[in-house]
C-alpha cells in the first residue's frame, strides 16, 4: 500500500481523485482545530496515521503530557492507530518545529527511551520513532545501532525513513539503504518514508527538503521491503507542492515498483 502526507493544498481535493492507499497529518496542525477535512478521508475509507513535530524526544524540557494527551483524543476521534515522532530533539524552552540530532551514545539510549516510555505511559499504546537526516553529529555508535537500541529498550516502533538514510550516506559516507536495514528489526517497523531531497551548494550538502521526486534507488528499495515484509510506504511532499497529476503520477510510480 502507498499513502501520502496530508497537506494544506489537498484540503478541497476530493479524496477519490488522489491515488493513496492512507494519509499521514501532523497532530499539532488538528488538535482544537476544525477537522473536517481528516473527516472525509476516514469517511472515505482512508487510515489516517499522525506523525508529529514537536514532541522532541531527544530534548531536555518535560514531556508535553497535556499535548500527548491532546493527541490520544485526537486518535480517538480520527480512529487512528499510528502515532509516530522524530528521533530528535526539536527545541526546549521555545519549540522551533526543527529537528536536531542526538548524539549517538549508551546515556542516550538510556535517557532517551526513558521520554519514549513516558509518552507511550501517557498515550496508552506503542508510538514508533523516525530516524532523522542530521548535517553533524557525535558519538561511538553507528545510527543503527543507536536506532535499535533505542526501539528495544524503550520497547517502540519505529518508521523508517529511507530518504534519510540516503541522505545521509551522501553527506557523511554512512551505510547505504542496504546495509542500515540489515542491522533492523523490520517486525518493528510500521511503515516506510520516501521523499525527495536537493543538493544545496551554499553549505555542500544534501537537504532533506521534500520538494522533488523519489530518487529511483530509494523507491526500488521501499518497494522491495514493501514487497517482501509487506511495509506500507508513505511519500513525503512538503515544498514545492505539485499539481495532483504530478502528484499522482509519483504515487503511481511508487505503487508500479511494489508490483514488478
Amino acid at each position: 500500500m502507498v499513502g501520502v502526507g496530508f497537506r494544506s493544498e489537498m484540503r478541497d481535493w476530493n479524496p477519490a481523485d488522489v491515488q493513496a492507499g492512507f494519509y499521514e497529518v501532523a497532530p499539532e496542525n488538528w488538535v482544537r482545530r476544525d477537522r473536517e477535512p481528516l473527516y472525509r478521508l476516514r469517511d472515505a475509507g482512508h487510515a489516517v496515521c499522525l506523525h508529529g513535530v514537536s514532541l522532541s524526544l531527544g530534548g531536555q524540557a518535560p514531556i508535553n503530557a497535556p499535548f500527548v494527551r491532546e493527541v490520544r483524543a485526537l486518535m480517538d476521534d480520527l480512529g487512528s492507530t499510528f502515532y509516530s515522532d522524530h528521533l530528535a530533539a526539536s527545541g526546549d524552552a521555545h519549540q522551533l518545529y526543527d529537528l536536531f540530532p542526538i548524539p549517538f551514545t549508551e546515556a542516550e539510549v538510556v535517557r532517551v527511551s526513558d521520554r519514549i516510555r513516558q509518552v507511550q505511559d501517557l498515550l496508552g499504546c506503542r508510538i514508533a520513532v523516525e530516524n532523522t537526516t542530521y548535517y553533524t553529529n557525535i558519538g561511538e555508535l553507528t545510527e543503527p545501532e543507536f536506532l535499535m537500541r533505542v526501539a528495544e529498550r524503550a520497547d517502540c516502533g519505529l518508521l523508517l525513513d529511507l530518504n534519510n538514510i540516503t541522505v545521509n550516506q551522501k553527506n557523511h559516507g554512512t551505510v547505504g539503504i542496504d546495509a542500515f536495514v540489515a542491522q533492523i528489526d523490520l517486525d518493528r517497523v510500521t511503515y516506510l518514508h520516501v521523499a525527495g531531497h536537493e543538493f544545496d551548494a551554499r553549505f555542500g550538502l544534501y537537504i532533506d527538503t521534500h520538494s522533488d521526486r523519489v530518487e529511483r534507488p530509494t523507491a526500488q528499495a521501499a518497494a522491495r521491503l514493501a514487497r517482501e515484509h509487506s511495509k506500507p510506504i508513505l511519500l513525503e511532499w512538503d515544498n514545492d507542492f505539485p499539481s495532483q497529476a504530478t502528484l499522482n503520477e509519483e504515487l503511481a510510480c511508487l505503487q508500479a515498483f511494489t508490483t514488478t
